[in-house]
């Protein structure tokens, strides 16, 4: 079941204060397993956070597209940890592994 649902982030793992850079986040699709995406079970919402601090939080609905990907644009003044967790309508929460990112 992680294989379906756990985010994945994507990002540098060195930026330069202030300056905005991409963070995507892919949910599941891990060895190819992709979560389902229909009226009866889809991903409601996935938040991005910056160590505790809630950066984004984006609302999905059912039958949206095959496959969940989202691209944010991030500005951070010092380093942090990134975390992302996604709602399941059927399964709950899930947390992906975090990212350190270096603000030089």
């Amino acid at each position: 079941m992680a294989k379906k649902h756990t985010p994945i982030i994507e990002a540098p793992s060195k930026v330069k204060a202030d300056e905005p850079f991409a963070v995507k986040i892919k949910v599941g699709g891990i060895d190819g397993v992709e979560h389902p995406n229909t009226l009866s079970h889809w991903i409601n919402w996935v938040a991005l956070y910056a160590g505790d601090r809630l950066i984004s939080r984006t609302a999905l609905g059912a039958e949206l597209s095959d496959g969940y990907v989202l691209t944010i644009n991030v500005t951070l003044k010092e380093s942090a940890t990134l975390r992302t967790q996604e709602f399941c309508n059927l399964h709950g929460v899930w947390e992906g592994k975090p990212k350190e990112i270096t603000v030089e």
